[in-house]
C-alpha cells in the first residue's frame, strides 16, 4: 500500500486529490495539510510514501517545507513532488536543488498522476524532457552556489562517473545501455552504486548533485 499526504491551500485541489487516491485499491490518503507548517506536522506524524505537495502555501511555503522534510533523517524514506501551475515554474528548479523526487502540473491527467505517485514511491523521479532540458540550462548559466564538488565525488569509478554524466542529460538506463554498448541491468546496477556512495535519494536528486559538481553541463 503506497501511503500519500497532500499539502496545498486550495480545498478543490485537495478535494480532488483525495477522490482520486481513495479510489485506487493500492493507495491510502495518510492526511492533508492547507499550508506548509501543516504538512511538515502531517508527514513527521504519519511518515508517507510520497508527499503531493504545493510550491506555494501561505504560513510556510513548499519549498521551504520540503527543505526541512529532507534535512530531517527520520524521512528518509518519503519521496516528495512538487505540486506547480506550469511545467517551467521557476520554483521548479529550486525545489529539485532541496530534494524534490520531481514535479507535477496541477492539471496533470489523473491516470498519470496516479502513475507518477507509483513511479516516485518505487524510488525513481518524475524529470520530463522539457525540465531536464531547463535544468541543463540553469546549471550551465548560474552554477549553484558554492559550486563544490560532492565530497564523496572521488569514491565514484571513471564508468560511474560517466554514468552520472549521462543520467544528468536526462538519459534512461536503457539509453545509456545503448550508448555504452552494456546491457541495461549493467547500467542500471552503476546508477545504483553512484547514488549509494553520493547519499542520493533518487535520480532527480543525482542530476542535481551531477552539476554541483562540474560532471555534467561541458564541465566533466
Amino acid at each position: 500500500m503506497i501511503r500519500v499526504a497532500v499539502a496545498d491551500d486550495q480545498v478543490l485541489i485537495r478535494l480532488g486529490l483525495r477522490v482520486l487516491l481513495d479510489a485506487e485499491p493500492d493507495m491510502e490518503l495518510v492526511g492533508e495539510a492547507a499550508d506548509g507548517g501543516e504538512a511538515v506536522e502531517l508527514v513527521r506524524r504519519e511518515h508517507p510514501d510520497v508527499v503531493l505537495m504545493d510550491v506555494r502555501m501561505p504560513v510556510l511555503d513548499g519549498i521551504e517545507a520540503l527543505r526541512t522534510l529532507t534535512a530531517d533523517e527520520r524521512l528518509a524514506g518519503t519521496r516528495v513532488v512538487m505540486l506547480t501551475t506550469f511545467e517551467l515554474d521557476e520554483y521548479v528548479f529550486e525545489s529539485l536543488r532541496a530534494g524534490a523526487s520531481g514535479f507535477l502540473i496541477k492539471d496533470t491527467d489523473p491516470a498519470e498522476l496516479l502513475r507518477a505517485v507509483r513511479v516516485v514511491a518505487a524510488g525513481e523521479s518524475l524529470l520530463s524532457p522539457a525540465v531536464t532540458r531547463r535544468l541543463i540550462d540553469e546549471f550551465t548559466a548560474k552554477p549553484a552556489s558554492g559550486g563544490r564538488p560532492h565530497p564523496a565525488l572521488g569514491s565514484l569509478t571513471q564508468r560511474e562517473r560517466e554514468i552520472v554524466s549521462l543520467v544528468a542529460e536526462g538519459l534512461s538506463n536503457e539509453e545509456i545501455a545503448d550508448r555504452l554498448v552494456v546491457s541495461p541491468a549493467t547500467a542500471r546496477t552503476h546508477v545504483s552504486r553512484a547514488m549509494i556512495k553520493l547519499h542520493a535519494r533518487d535520480r532527480a536528486q543525482l542530476v542535481v548533485i551531477a552539476y554541483q559538481s562540474g560532471l555534467a553541463g561541458g564541465a566533466r
